[in-house]
């Protein structure tokens, strides 16, 4: 009997499980590990900050999909793989053996190399961890009045949406809170169109969130952001929204990665150094395709990876896969409220946070067990 290993509960993973359950290969022992049951969506995570989703309603529980669909769950966190074994490591001393083997293991704010990130910011990813911290910090805010300050590091899409979200929940709950945006370019969202920047620079400064723009952090200690050039900035919690990077561990194992430290992959989303394995969403590089790190396109490339798994494990020829150029952003405000960007198109209402929040539940539900 074959040995697929799924490792990590992604986008891509939650649609491929739904696929392999309708249709299941031949003479083949499929595992799906995670290091938790539940595997949230990352376009409802600042819409649970805000308050208008409760933890089940953005969270997809995976071993009751992986029930539905005859996949086996193993609830664990990888530490290594080891590829000449076919063998995955995991934090518990365990092992997972596999004949192929997928990852969707997402992806992690770069924090590394800022001495005391790691010890002392709160990190967005892993989403569970950030979860936990945030129920803290609001639990504390029913008992303790004083105004707090807030730091967001990352001036992107997701810590934008973040400082928002914050902002908006803490207004909610009755709670002062003085929300700081930085991130070390000359303005925030520096991959979107000036359109767009103008629409949320007018949203920040409307709900008083003082950006900090061109404040690359070098350092953290204890409720300390040291910006590289200006003065220390002192804040009772700081979170960490930069850039994704990938961990360590993958390139240690050997296998091939871009220069960010991604998996490399093909157009069929298959290693560059070892076919057994297959990669898709944050954790993939498409070297001849390169994409944003979003969910948008982890939720796209997830039919073909399943087509491809099927055809690995029965030995057919890949079929190669093209993501879109242009993928549709819908961006919220905090409050219902919220911007589409598709392409040149700049669309914003309160229609169009019905809209995401149509799209966000639909995929939800999908992967109910009650939904099969």
């Amino acid at each position: 009997m074959k040995r697929l290993l799924l490792l990590g509960g992604g986008h891509s993973h939650v649609e491929v499980i739904r696929r392999l359950g309708l249709q299941p290969p031949r003479d083949t022992r499929i595992v799906l590990a995670s290091p938790d049951r539940y595997t949230p969506y990352s376009g409802m995570l600042p819409g649970f900050v805000a308050g208008h989703y409760d933890f089940h309603g953005c969270h997809i529980d995976l071993e009751r999909l992986c029930k539905t669909a005859g996949v086996e769950f193993r609830e664990c966190h990888a530490v290594g793989i080891d590829p000449a074994a076919n063998r995955v490591d995991c934090s518990d001393g365990s092992a997972l053996d596999f004949d192929v083997l997928s990852i969707n293991i997402g992806s992690t704010p770069a924090a590394h190399d800022v001495p005391g990130a790691l010890d002392h910011a709160i990190r967005v990813k892993p989403v569970s961890t950030f979860i936990n911290t945030w129920n803290s910090i609001l639990e504390a805010g029913k008992h303790d009045g004083a105004p707090l300050r807030i730091a967001v590091v990352g001036g992107g899409a997701g810590g934008m949406e973040l400082a928002l979200a914050m902002h908006f929940r803490m207004l909610a709950g009755n709670r002062t809170a003085a929300i700081h945006l930085f991130t070390d370019t000359p303005t925030i969202l520096p991959s979107h169109s000036s359109g767009v920047r103008r629409i949320f620079e007018r949203v920040l400064e409307k709900r008083g969130i003082a950006v900090h723009p061109r404040s690359k952090i070098i350092k953290i200690e204890r409720g300390v952001l040291f910006p590289e050039s200006g003065e220390p900035f002192h804040a009772e919690h700081i979170v960490w929204a930069t850039a994704a990077s990938a961990p360590g561990w993958i390139a240690a194992s050997g296998i091939q990665t871009d220069e960010r430290g991604f998996v490399a992959v093909n157009d069929a989303l298959q290693s560059l150094s070892h076919p057994r394995i297959f990669a898709a969403g944050d954790i993939a590089g498409m070297v001849n395709h390169p994409r944003p790190k979003s969910g948008v396109y982890a939720v796209r490339q997830g039919p073909p990876l399943a087509e491809n798994l099927q055809r690995a494990l029965s030995g057919k020829p890949l079929i190669a896969y093209t993501p879109q150029k242009i993928a549709l952003a819908l961006i919220s405000t905090g409050d219902k409220y919220a911007v589409a960007v598709y392409g040149v198109i700049v669309l914003e209402g309160k229609w169009v946070w019905r809209w995401k929040d149509y799209i966000d539940r639909r995929f939800v539900a999908a992967y109910r067990a009650d939904a099969r």
